[in-house]
């Protein structure tokens, strides 16, 4: 199965999780806070990372920002845990690069679920063939999770990649925000529409002058343009 990471500084959460990930067949690591996490990370790269926001020292957050800034770590599933219950934090906590959000207290049930669904999207993304898709200057390589311009590569997120993904199979064709949602997290109806929009804003960011190739269609939804 996978090799997941569990860094929660409370040891009651920690051991529930890393015994429950471990009945599920995962090889389940823990760490008490998040330098020890990132020492730990550099030894053996973890599939999924199961992170709490609140960590003594180096927060999650921060810590999610040193892997969406590492290319070792570029293919790594995070997964926030946080007491933190607002919009506001979800939306901060997807803009940095977390893939899911969930709030304490959680059932273990709903977030093996959660987890499932996370691996099993990246799963599906790894099996969709190895030819090159390029559309004007862009290009796409699902066989190495590699994508960019006539001018280098884009440092991209597993979710990034997916949305550009989607994109460049239907070129001109406008999606919904709630088409996305359903192809990127098919399996979890907690996520809103504010989700789309962040990881859009922030797919723009990472293509530079080609993230313009992405137009916003007023009311609803998204479409990367013909020529790009």
């Amino acid at each position: 199965m996978a090799r997941i990471a569990v860094v929660e500084d409370e040891a009651d959460i920690r051991e529930t999780l890393a015994l429950a990930l471990g009945r599920e067949g995962h090889q389940a690591e823990s760490y008490r806070d998040g330098a020890e996490a990132l020492l730990g990370f550099r030894q053996k790269v973890p599939d999924l990372v199961l992170l709490d926001w609140m960590l003594p020292g180096l927060s999650g957050i921060d810590l999610l920002r040193i892997l969406r800034n590492d290319a070792r770590f570029a293919r790594v599933a995070v997964v926030m845990l946080t007491a933190r219950a607002t919009e506001v934090d979800a939306v901060a906590a997807l803009g940095q690069g977390a893939d899911d959000y969930v709030v304490k207290p959680f059932r273990t049930r709903e977030l093996l679920a959660r987890v499932k669904a996370v691996l099993r999207r990246y799963s599906a993304d790894q099996g969709q063939g190895d030819s090159v898709r390029r559309i004007g200057g862009l290009w796409l390589e699902p066989a190495t999770y590699r994508a960019g311009s006539e001018k280098g590569a884009f440092d991209l997120t597993p979710t990034e990649f997916k949305l550009l993904e989607m994109l460049m199979r239907h070129p001109g064709r406008v999606f919904t925000r709630g088409q996305v949602l359903q192809t990127l997290w098919p399996d979890d109806k907690a996520v809103e529409d504010r989700a789309v929009d962040v990881h859009v804003a922030r797919l723009r960011e990472k293509m530079g002058d080609s993230g313009k190739a992405i137009e916003t269609v007023r009311g609803v939804g998204y479409r990367l343009k013909d020529s790009a």
